[in-house]
């Protein structure tokens, strides 16, 4: 007699290791693909630009608001998507995110006129910000804390995949004819596509289906991926964390969580104001204001989106052997000083060869293999269980405020103020980011998310 065949939405009871481990991975890198797509559209407009600023004949304010658009969409999406994936789950909120990454891919490529463009953009970081949310949140739920840094770094890693994807694509399609922003846009549908079917076979997560009284789906979900005795004792520790307590916003008041939230919101901000999203955006301009051609800037760009990918993969064997706090305080030095690198190159009229892009990569290096995995696996882990959707709105939110602003600003910033005031600004938003962290941050390697929980209560 032939047995049902077992997906991922229907774990088996029963699993050896390897099936254990392979199920784990499975579901973490579904999620974690949700970056590919936050990455793919916040990148692509970075070849695009200058043929939007041509075809557009926008002005610097102009450009920042192309650059920007889907950013401004962002905030909206992660202000709706908390409430969502805590309403309807993780996965339908994925779900979702894919089929809008989708449509607005199409939409963005057929654009008329300018501003039309910008409403469908904007539309389209509906998508972005609700993947922010919930891809980190899911993985930080599914991951044993053993391997919750290596897992939630497979998230970083989406991100900088998109946008190597984009810069890939932008030089591909970059003598494509007078549409070629157009087909560069159009290309984000197939990921997206990707997506949407690979989520339909992945599970929900057992610390939602606790949350939603699925206890049976959750116990399923829990021997797939663990040791029936492992998988029940983390059962009976998850559902003690959702017991007396309210997922309601004025939880978010209490004393140990405020204090989370503060943290949270503080780092936010300082990962973009210390400008990593200039770099990753404004690239080419970069390049060109160092004395580059467009084809050479674009080139040099995708160098850049190789260096981003290779340190990404660093931060792999580095997260969960040397911890959250101590990248952090790493990687904020170094980009501070590359920022400050150069600030004194262009103050001394030498902006210009080859130091410009080698101090522009060891920034984004520090920043792929340090930053950007430890922000989006920490933010998720210090929030307790019952509050965990809700309480991303907050840094999640703010962070995509601040890198809308700075996207917006930077155009005017770099050509009005000129790039040595602008550089030396982000150069001490980084330094002040280390020692924000040396003082604020917590360790929180090693622990599980229940552990993390009791340490805000105390």
């Amino acid at each position: 007699m032939s047995t049902p065949r077992q997906t991922m939405a229907n774990p088996p009871l029963e699993t050896g290791r390897q099936a254990q481990l392979t199920f784990l991975i499975s579901a973490a890198a579904t999620a974690a693909l949700g970056g590919v797509l936050f990455g793919f559209d916040i990148a692509i407009i970075t070849g695009a630009g200058p043929f939007l600023k041509e075809r557009f004949g926008l002005d610097d304010l102009g450009l920042g608001w192309a650059f920007s658009s889907l950013l401004f969409g962002c905030v909206a999406g992660s202000l709706l998507s908390g409430k969502l994936a805590d309403r309807l789950g993780r996965k339908t909120a994925l779900l979702f995110a894919a089929a809008l990454f989708a449509l607005t891919s199409a939409l963005t490529a057929l654009a008329p006129t300018f501003g039309f463009f910008i409403l469908v953009r904007s539309l389209g970081g509906l998508a972005v910000g609700a993947v922010s949310i919930v891809s980190p949140l899911y993985i930080a739920e599914i991951a044993p804390p053993r391997s919750r840094g290596r897992l939630g770094a497979l998230y970083q890693m989406s991100v900088v995949t998109g946008i190597l994807l984009s810069y890939l694509t932008n030089y591909w399609l970059r003598d494509a004819g007078p549409n070629n922003w157009r087909w560069m846009f159009l290309t984000g549908i197939a990921p997206a596509i990707a997506f949407f079917l690979l989520l339909l076979r992945a599970p929900e997560t057992p610390r939602y289906l606790i949350m939603a009284g699925r206890e049976g789906e959750a116990r399923r979900t829990l021997a797939a991926m663990a040791d029936p005795a492992s998988a029940a004792l983390e059962f009976n520790r998850i559902q003690a964390s959702f017991a007396g307590r309210s997922a309601a916003l004025a939880s978010l008041l209490q004393p140990g969580i405020r204090r989370a939230l503060a943290i949270s919101f503080c780092l936010a901000i300082l990962v973009h104001v210390s400008g990593v999203n200039t770099v990753i955006d404004y690239a080419p301009s970069i390049f060109e204001a160092a004395g580059w051609k467009i084809d050479a800037a674009l080139f040099a760009t995708f160098l850049v989106g190789v260096t981003n990918f290779i340190f990404t993969l660093a931060s792999f064997w580095l997260i969960d052997r040397w911890g959250r706090k101590w990248l952090y305080l790493l990687g904020s030095l170094v980009m501070a000083a590359t920022l400050a690198g150069l600030a004194v190159l262009s103050s001394i009229n030498s902006f210009h060869g080859v130091l410009v892009p080698v101090l522009i990569m060891t920034y984004l290096a520090f920043f792929a293999c340090c930053i950007g995995p430890v922000f989006w696996t920490l933010v998720p882990e210090i929030f307790p269980n019952h509050i965990r959707g809700t309480a991303m709105t907050v840094p999640v939110l703010t962070q995509w405020v601040a890198n809308a602003f700075v996207v917006l600003l930077f155009p005017l910033a770099f050509h009005q103020l000129g790039k040595s005031a602008t550089f030396g600004f982000l150069a001490l938003m980084a330094l002040l980011q280390a020692v924000f962290t040396w003082f604020h941050v917590p360790e929180t390697k090693n622990k599980t998310l229940e552990e993390v929980e009791d340490f805000w209560m105390r």
